[in-house]
């Protein structure tokens, strides 16, 4: 096939199953905004039947000879077109041992089961939840084992999110954070906290909407190219460069829980706005890693979002905005109460230094999940001892515990530790930033440009053309050094606490 023909064929292929991935994550959407309670079913029926053609379009003989082709001549190849096509390999690996029934089987459920969990959390009650995630484990274990029987069926599941990481790095960088961190947590506890009570006051919800819309034109994000919508559970999603969506959620009482998920969510929807335009319609838009779009989502959101100069500019308007509420507070007290440190139950609350400890106890939960060392029936009660032993809390029922997060709700086992993996990473892309910009005078000038811009030109652009080591390698000059994240997080919190 001559290379023209071949390149065509590709995209044409790609397009075509792009379509039904278009429409599932519109749908999928949807159902976490503002679908109606009574349409799950049909729903998930819906979702069940797309999955079924996207399948077919992914396992054929057709796109296999077209990834095979492409692969022999990486040469004649746009670089991302042969980056795509060793993804689709993969891909095709690992879902071509999945039967279409059941992989069908398994969309449905995933569709049930998200909608089970809100339920089981807005009433507190695990046992409604209890019977989906107990399906979603069984397939998600079993899909890997399928794949790959040799391996260790974790190591299998954090591939997919990132691919090469095993529990070997993960148990060498969470030890790095316990010897480095908890001392520090120790001696911050005793400490004496700054007041935050003020925090606690009454926000109306249209001044926090207008509050977060304040903040994604801060971090200037095209508003004709992202929505922001409301959820039980923030997150961000795509179709396209040109289609990006947020969520939130707000709560009266809590100024700071919206406000740091959008600059979290907007960090995200950076990367996927400003990857290449080549890259629409393939897996190459979702970025390197799940890591490394963790790693943008942590930056933006506490390296950048709760420094002293941006919280300055966030307190500015919050008091234009409620200035009844924060008619005492000064901009100090304000960066202060962004920065607090002690334990918290909810982890998408918790602050930069307890935050690591979050991810450790889902790690070691989600490990004894998959090796069947714990069940679901007894997750519930585990949850809440490794809370007592990590962070010395009560967890007083499992809507602020083991239901608090999505992410088992649609199999997604192996994620939680990119949150720490990405936390890691950005101190060393800051500490590259750092030698190249001033950052901080320009956060103090609330120009942002520079910044993104120099995460456009050396990450964004790239989508994942570039493997996580490669970016990092090419950004500081180093492998992955946890080193800086530790360093990072010891200057700021002694800074603090005056320790």
């Amino acid at each position: 096939m001559e290379v023209q023909q071949l390149q065509e064929a590709f995209i044409n292929n790609q397009n075509h199953r792009n379509a039904y991935q278009h429409a599932m994550t519109i749908l999928s959407y949807d159902a976490e905004t503002v679908m109606p309670k009574d349409a799950g079913a049909r729903y998930s029926e819906v979702m069940g039947t797309l999955s079924g053609e996207s399948y077919h379009l992914l396992i054929n003989e057709e796109l296999k000879a077209l990834v095979k082709e492409i692969l022999q001549r990486e040469n004649e190849m746009p670089r991302w077109m042969f980056r795509e096509a060793q993804e689709l390999e993969r891909s095709i690996k690992k879902a071509e041992v999945i039967p279409q029934e059941e992989y069908m089987a398994f969309q449905t459920a995933i569709a049930l089961s998200g909608q089970a969990w809100i339920e089981a959390k807005q009433s507190n009650n695990y046992q409604l939840f209890a019977p989906h995630l107990q399906k979603m484990l069984d397939y998600a274990t079993c899909f890997a084992k399928l794949y790959d029987s040799s391996q260790p069926v974790y190591n299998l599941l954090l591939d997919d999110y990132e691919s090469g990481l095993t529990m070997d790095t993960l148990d060498k960088l969470f030890q790095d954070i316990w010897e480095n961190i908890t001392p520090l947590i120790q001696q911050i506890r005793s400490a004496q906290q700054p007041d935050v009570r003020f925090l606690q006051a009454d926000f109306p919800l249209e001044g926090q909407r207008q509050l977060a819309h304040y903040v994604m034109d801060l971090l200037q994000i095209d508003r004709n190219r992202c929505a922001i919508g409301e959820s039980e559970h923030p997150f961000t999603t795509s179709t396209n460069n040109h289609d990006v969506r947020i969520t939130t959620h707000y709560y009266t009482n809590d100024l700071l829980s919206s406000l740091f998920s959008v600059i979290h969510e907007g960090g995200h929807a950076l990367y996927m706005l400003y990857t290449g335009d080549e890259l629409n319609g393939s897996s190459l838009a979702e970025g390197s890693s799940c890591s490394i779009h963790e790693s943008i989502s942590r930056f933006f959101e506490n390296y950048i979002g709760r420094s002293r100069e941006f919280t300055t500019c966030l307190f500015t308007k919050a008091q234009e905005i409620f200035p009844q509420q924060l008619a005492n507070v000064t901009a100090e007290q304000f960066y202060r109460a962004c920065n607090v440190s002690q334990p918290s139950l909810i982890r998408t609350e918790a602050d930069e230094l307890t935050y690591p400890l979050h991810i450790m106890i889902r790690y070691e939960l989600e490990k004894r999940l998959v090796d069947n060392s714990l069940s679901v029936a007894d997750l519930p009660a585990e949850w809440n001892r490794l809370y007592k032993e990590y962070l010395g809390l009560d967890v007083p029922d499992d809507a602020q515990g083991v239901l608090q997060d999505m992410h088992w709700s649609d199999a997604s086992f192996g994620y939680f530790p990119t949150y720490a993996l990405g936390s890691a990473y950005s101190a060393q892309i800051l500490a590259a930033m750092e030698k190249e910009l001033p950052v901080w005078e320009l956060l103090a000038k609330s120009d942002l440009s520079p910044i993104i811009n120099w995460l456009k030109e050396k990450l964004f652009v790239f989508g994942g053309i570039k493997k996580p080591q490669e970016l990092l390698l090419e950004i500081s000059g180093e492998a992955f050094n946890p080193q800086y994240y530790t360093n990072y997080l010891n200057k700021k919190y002694r800074s603090l606490y005056n320790l």
